[in-house]
């Protein structure tokens, strides 16, 4: 093995350095989607059963403090709104604004991934026309003297840039994808939550607007009944 990538030449040993740049990123990658997740598991969910009964305090204290992007997002929106002297509209600017950010954190580093995937198998094909430029000159060169073995010898280091090349971009191109389908599955929660909580906030809304008109009418019909 060791043979086949001291033959391989440059081309070779530069797809071993991507190859190992792809896997630190996976690694990564891994370590942030698995430390970033929410503790425990269903605390998102139980976050909202709270803010739907009108418990902030509560659902606070679930999603508070979390590393977790939804929590996070969640966390801070639900201050805003609790805390804030900002419109509404000002609100969800700001939260979207920070639902962009959290986005831009899953995403980051996977152009890379998408880099090394499209790049590889270009230096393979780039390191076999070389060997085989090479492989031809020889021939050439050896004029009606040429041996078979040689040439057949150059031909398959040609080629072994080509397979390396191949074998570096397919698992790359296969982490990148499912990288980027994890990160757009949480772009995706991440929107249907603020989505959620400013739905949760103007339902609230709307029934304390009721509440007060229902008073105010029912103070009117009383007031009017004692001056009858």
């Amino acid at each position: 093995m060791i043979d086949l990538l001291v033959n391989g030449g440059v081309v070779v040993w530069l797809l071993i350095s991507l190859s190992v740049i792809a896997l630190s990123v996976g690694v990564l990658k891994g370590w942030q989607f698995y430390s970033t997740r929410p503790k425990p598991a269903d605390a998102i969910e139980q976050a909202f059963g709270f803010l739907q009964q009108g418990k902030h305090a509560q659902a606070l204290l679930l999603v508070k403090g979390q590393r977790n992007y939804r929590a996070a997002l969640i966390s801070s929106t639900v201050q805003l709104i609790d805390k804030s002297s900002l419109a509404l509209d000002d609100i969800k600017d700001e939260a979207y604004r920070q639902a962009q950010l959290a986005i831009a954190q899953l995403n980051s580093y996977l152009r890379i991934l998408e880099v090394i995937a499209t790049l590889a198998p270009l230096m393979g094909l780039f390191g076999t026309v070389i060997g085989m430029i090479e492989a031809f000159k020889a021939m050439e060169s050896a004029g009606a003297q040429v041996n078979p073995a040689v040439l057949s010898g150059g031909i398959w280091q040609a080629l072994l840039t080509t397979a390396v090349g191949l074998a570096v971009a397919i698992p790359v191109s296969m982490l990148n994808s499912y990288f980027e389908r994890k990160a757009e599955v949480e772009a995706q929660a991440i929107q249907n939550d603020l989505q959620r909580v400013f739905t949760i906030y103007a339902s609230a809304s709307s029934q304390s607007s009721l509440g007060k008109t229902s008073s105010a009418s029912k103070a009117q019909n009383t007031s009017k009944q004692g001056t009858e």
